[in-house]
C-alpha cells in the first residue's frame, strides 16, 4: 500500500481534488450546473494539457480523450430518449393508458399508485430501465396533476425504483452485464440469470420501505416554477358549438337519464336541427347528421374532449393549418395551441357575430368558446354578437398565436397559453416508442442506436418539429454527463480508482471476511455516484477478485457485492441515467439526491452487510 501511495502520480491527487471541489459545488447550488461542469471540464483539459500522464511514452489523457465523452453512445442514447418522450408526449401516445389510470385513481389512489411502482420495478428487472422511465414519466405526471400532489414527489421514486428492480437479475442493468463479463475475462467465473435475485429482493424490499417512510419525508416539496398556480378562471363555462357532420361519432347517440355519456363533463344546452331549436329536457332525442350542438364546458373539458375525442371536433381540426416558422410550408405537426383572449373595450368587434368578423380568414385560428358572465346563452356561436370584456377560447397553430399578440381588438392572456397535442399523430408515436422498446429489448441494436433512429423518425414522421426536438434536450444534462464521464476516464487512468479500490482491500484484510464484504459494497456504492455505475462495476470486478484471494474468501461473493455496490446510485443526478431523466420533469436540484439518496445507500449498506452474513456464509 505505502508502495502504491509512493508511486502515485501528483496527477492523480489533483484530479481527486477536482472531483471533490465540483461535488461541493453542485451540492452547494450557488452556480449553475452547466457552469460547474463546464469548470470542471475545463480544469481537467488545463491539467492535462500542462502535466501530461505518460505511460511507455504514451499520453493517456489527450484532449481527445477527455471530450470523447460528449460523443458517447450513453450520452446520445439519453438524448434521443429524451426527444422520444418529448414526441409521445406531444402526439399525446399516452392519453388513452393515462386516461384509464387516472379514472382509476380517482377510486382506489394507494392502489393504482402502489400498483404502478411495483410494475415499474418488475418491467425494470427484465427491461433496461430507462426507457420504462421515460415511458412512465408523463404518467406520473398526469397522476400528480389529478392528485393534486407535487410532480417532485413521484419523480425521483420512480428513478430509484427502476434501479432497485435492475438489480434483481443479470439482465437488469447494463451495470449487471459488465461486472459478469469482467469477471469472465479475469478468472473465468459465470453468474447465473437469477442469481442476483434473492439479495436483489432483499435490497429492494429495505428501499421501498425507505421510500414509503423516511425517503418519503424527505422528498422535496417544489412546484414547477414555469407554471402558474391554479387560478380563479378554472371553474368558468366557455359557450362551445359541435357540428355533427356525416359519419360523427355523436350521430344516432343520445342522452342517458338526461347526461349525454359521449361528453363527460360538458352540458348540452341548445341543439339546432335546421329551423328549430332543441332545447333541454332532450327526452326520446338522438343527434343526427346536420344537427348544431351548443354545449357550456370548462377550459379543462373542451381540452380533454379534444385530446380523448378529436373527430368531435373535427371540423375545428380541420380549419387549423401548420406552418413551419422558417420556410412557411405546411406540415403536420404538433404546434396546436389554446389560449384566452379578452375582447378590449372599443374593439371593432364589438357588435358584430363570431360569423361577421371572419376570424379564421385574418388570424388562421378558430374561436373554440366564448364566456360570457353576464347572462346565459342559447344560440348558436357564430351569430353571438361579442361585447366588451367577453373572453375568447382560442385554437390554433403556436406561430399565429403568438401572432395575436400585435392585434388590438383583443387582449391576449399570456399565462392562459397552453400547447395541445395533436391526436393524428398518436399512433405514429407508439409504433415508433414500440418499435425501440423491442429493438432493444431484443438485442437486436443498442439502445443507443435504437433511441437515436427513435428521435430520428419522430421528427421524419411529424410527430414533432426539429425546433421543439432541441428544445427537449437538457443542456444541464449534456454537460453533467460529459463532464461526469471525463472525471471518470480522468480518475481511472491516473491510477485513482485502483488506488482506492486497493487500499480498501489492504485495510480490510486485516479484519473478518464479512467487514472486507461491507466495506467493498460501501466503496463501490459511494464510487458509483461519482463515475458512472458501468465504469465502477468494471474497475473494481478485478480488484474483487484479488481481494478475495489475499483474504482467502469465495470471489464470487465479493463480485456479487461490487455488482449490489454499483447499482447504488441514488446520491447524485449524474450517478445514472434515469436520474437524469428525471431531474428536469421533477424540478429537482443537485442536493435533492444527495438528500434523499444519501441515507438510502446508508440503509442498503446496513442491510446488506447483514444479510450477507448468512446469505453467503461470513462471520
Amino acid at each position: 500500500m505505502m508502495e502504491t501511495f509512493l508511486a502515485a502520480p501528483w496527477q492523480m491527487w489533483a484530479t481527486m481534488a477536482i472531483i471533490a471541489v465540483t461535488i461541493v459545488f453542485y451540492t452547494l447550488d450557488r452556480f449553475p450546473l452547466e457552469l460547474v461542469s463546464a469548470g470542471a471540464l475545463v480544469a481537467l483539459l488545463a491539467l492535462f494539457l500542462l502535466a501530461p500522464v505518460e505511460r511507455n511514452g504514451e499520453n493517456l489523457l489527450t484532449t481527445e480523450t477527455l471530450l470523447a465523452g460528449f460523443a458517447s453512445p450513453a450520452l446520445f442514447a439519453i438524448l434521443g430518449l429524451l426527444i422520444i418522450g418529448q414526441g409521445m408526449f406531444q402526439a399525446g401516445a399516452l392519453e388513452h393508458p393515462t386516461d384509464y389510470l387516472l379514472r382509476a385513481f380517482d377510486k382506489r389512489p394507494l392502489i393504482v399508485t402502489a400498483s404502478v411502482f411495483l410494475f415499474i420495478m418488475v418491467v425494470s428487472a427484465f427491461l433496461n430501465n430507462t426507457p420504462v422511465v421515460v415511458m412512465f414519466i408523463p404518467i406520473m405526471a398526469a397522476i400528480a396533476q389529478q392528485s393534486k400532489i407535487r410532480v417532485s414527489r413521484f419523480m425521483m421514486p420512480l428513478s430509484y425504483l427502476s434501479i432497485l428492480g435492475g438489480m434483481t437479475t443479470l439482465i437488469g442493468s447494463s451495470t449487471n452485464l459488465l461486472a459478469a463479463q469482467s469477471y469472465r475475462a479475469t478468472s473465468g467465473g459465470e453468474i447465473g440469470f437469477f442469481e442476483l435475485t434473492p439479495m436483489g429482493l432483499i435490497l429492494a424490499a429495505a428501499g421501498i420501505i425507505y421510500m414509503l417512510t423516511a425517503g418519503r419525508w424527505l422528498l422535496p416539496k417544489r412546484d414547477n416554477p414555469n407554471q402558474p398556480g391554479v387560478n380563479e378562471r378554472e371553474g368558468k363555462h366557455f359557450i362551445a358549438q359541435i357540428e355533427i357532420t356525416r359519419g360523427h361519432p355523436l350521430v344516432g347517440k343520445g342522452p342517458v337519464a338526461g347526461l349525454f355519456v359521449d361528453l363527460p363533463d360538458i352540458t348540452v344546452r341548445m341543439v339546432q336541427r335546421r329551423e328549430r331549436a332543441i332545447l333541454p329536457p332532450f327526452e326520446n332525442f338522438a343527434f343526427r347528421t346536420g344537427d348544431v350542438v351548443i354545449v357550456a364546458a370548462t377550459r379543462g373539458a373542451l381540452t380533454s374532449l379534444l385530446k380523448s375525442s378529436p373527430d368531435m371536433l373535427e371540423g375545428l381540426m380541420a380549419e387549423t393549418t401548420i406552418a413551419d416558422e422558417e420556410d412557411g410550408s405546411v406540415q403536420r405537426s404538433t404546434q396546436l395551441t389554446m389560449v384566452e383572449a379578452i375582447v378590449a373595450p372599443g374593439s371593432r368587434l364589438i357588435g358584430r357575430s363570431v360569423a361577421q368578423i371572419s376570424f379564421h380568414a385574418q388570424t388562421n385560428c378558430v374561436i373554440l368558446g366564448i364566456e360570457r358572465r353576464s347572462r346565459m346563452i342559447r344560440t348558436q356561436m357564430n351569430t353571438i354578437r361579442l361585447e366588451a370584456g367577453d373572453v375568447l377560447l382560442i385554437l390554433g397553430d403556436l406561430k399565429d398565436i403568438r401572432a395575436l399578440r400585435s392585434d388590438r381588438d383583443i387582449l391576449l392572456l399570456e399565462w392562459s397559453m397552453q400547447g395541445l397535442p395533436d391526436p393524428r399523430n398518436a399512433n405514429v408515436a407508439a409504433l415508433i416508442f414500440a418499435g425501440v422498446i423491442t429493438l432493444t429489448a431484443t438485442g437486436i441494436a443498442p439502445i443507443a442506436v435504437s433511441a437515436i433512429a427513435g428521435a430520428t423518425a419522430m421528427v421524419a414522421f411529424g410527430c414533432l418539429n426539429v425546433r421543439q426536438a432541441a428544445r427537449a434536450i437538457d443542456r444541464r444534462i449534456y454537460l453533467l454527463i460529459g463532464a461526469s464521464l471525463a472525471m471518470g476516464v480522468a480518475l481511472e487512468r491516473t491510477g485513482g480508482a485502483a488506488f482506492l479500490g486497493e487500499g480498501l482491500a489492504s485495510l480490510a484484510s486485516g479484519f473478518s471476511p464479512l467487514v472486507l464484504v461491507s466495506a467493498f459494497f460501501i466503496m463501490c456504492a459511494s464510487m458509483t455516484n461519482v463515475l458512472s455505475n458501468n465504469a465502477t462495476a468494471v474497475l473494481f470486478t478485478p480488484v474483487a477478485v484479488a481481494a478475495a484471494k489475499q483474504a482467502g474468501i469465495d470471489e464470487h461473493t465479493l463480485v456479487l457485492t461490487v455488482i449490489f455496490g454499483s447499482n447504488c446510485s441514488f446520491a447524485t443526478p449524474i450517478a445514472y441515467q434515469t436520474n437524469l431523466l428525471v431531474m428536469t420533469p421533477g424540478h429537482y436540484k443537485f442536493r435533492d439526491f444527495m438528500v434523499v439518496g444519501g441515507p438510502l445507500i446508508i440503509l442498503l449498506w446496513i442491510v446488506y452487510t447483514i444479510a450477507a452474513g448468512s446469505y453467503f456464509g461470513l462471520t
